[in-house]
């Protein structure tokens, strides 16, 4: 071997994809000066391919993990590799990129909007939003390389993670729309709504090329207004089963309740003695602070004048209160 031969063999290189970032799917490879040409061996990692173009034409794609030898290895795309090197004649009509192989997990989504239906229990309008993550793999690189990375020197995870939220928000929401579930019955059934989203969208993940290997849906929420209607309805729904359980009318409860409010707020000793007559039960034992029996009748005149109490109960209230003369 000549000293011309050995010293154009020292500066041979090695084609590699160094220190790949974890949200990179493609990069270009970017030798100094002549570095491709001279090239003696292409290394691909696990969980990576390579694509190589010639004039802006993909020549091939390789996503075999290994080291290969550029002049003696048989492998199509390591043959169709150095036949372009062989006559190479500029950097730019040639070019290397690697890509992702391995899977691309917890890429976030989420519903852009709030998603209205009618609720089925409450019959009225609900807005509601979802979100969580999916894990995906490419299967076609050289499909989305022509399609979308269009030879960038760089392609990230989130460049992509907004292309794919651009198409499956719609069949989510759609979905969603469609299912109609109830307010109470979205948190137990987000197993069973992350598996329909997932048929849902299936078809618009690999139509860029990508398998979707994982969807899952990590919560869900109703507006502020939703949940402030659902609740005064379900407060309402609490007293009458309160009411059932005291005994009494739903009526008698909510003037039981507002009066109870009124001794609270005012101190009156007025409301604590009706309290005990809409209770159907006695008044409290005559005490140093307890109101005579002609002051209860007054209360109790008044609360027949304004309505709180209707005459068959004012007077029996009152004869109950004039045995106690």
């Amino acid at each position: 071997m000549g000293l011309l031969d050995a010293t154009k063999n020292q500066f041979r290189s090695v084609i590699t994809w160094d220190d790949p970032q974890e949200w990179e799917i493609f990069r270009k490879f970017t030798g100094r000066n002549d570095e491709i040409k001279n090239a003696s061996t292409l290394v691909i990692q696990p969980g990576q391919g390579c694509i190589f173009t010639y004039e802006g034409k993909i020549e091939g794609t390789f996503s075999e993990p290994g080291m290969y030898n550029l002049e003696t290895d048989n492998k199509p795309f390591i043959t169709t590799l150095k036949k372009f090197l062989n006559f190479f004649e500029s950097e730019h009509k040639t070019g290397l990129w690697f890509y992702r192989t391995a899977e691309i997990v917890n890429i976030r989504w989420g519903t852009r909007i709030p998603i209205t239906y009618n609720d089925p229990v409450y019959s009225f309008p609900v807005n509601l939003r979802a979100y969580g993550n999916f894990s995906i793999r490419i299967v076609q690189a050289a499909e989305f390389f022509t399609r979308i990375v269009a030879a960038k020197s760089v392609y990230y995870a989130y460049d992509l993670q907004e292309l794919l939220l651009s198409r499956i928000s719609q069949p989510i929401g759609q979905y969603l729309a469609n299912a109609k579930f109830s307010y109470a019955e979205v948190d137990r059934n987000l197993e069973k709504i992350a598996a329909d989203a997932a048929e849902k969208t299936v078809k618009e993940f690999e139509e860029f090329g990508f398998t979707l290997l994982d969807f899952r849906i990590e919560g869900a929420a109703f507006d502020e207004e939703t949940n402030k209607r659902i609740g005064g309805i379900s407060d309402v729904q609490a007293d009458v089963k309160a009411a059932q359980l005291a005994g009494v009318p739903f009526e008698t409860l909510q003037k039981m309740m507002a009066m109870r409010e009124a001794a609270k707020n005012e101190g009156g000793q007025a409301a604590h003695v009706i309290t005990a007559l809409n209770m159907n039960q006695p008044a409290p034992q005559p005490a140093a602070s307890t109101p005579s029996v002609k002051d209860r009748l007054k209360a109790l005149k008044e609360l027949f004048d304004e309505g709180l109490l209707d005459e068959e109960e004012y007077k029996l209230k009152k004869q109950e209160l004039m045995k106690e003369l």
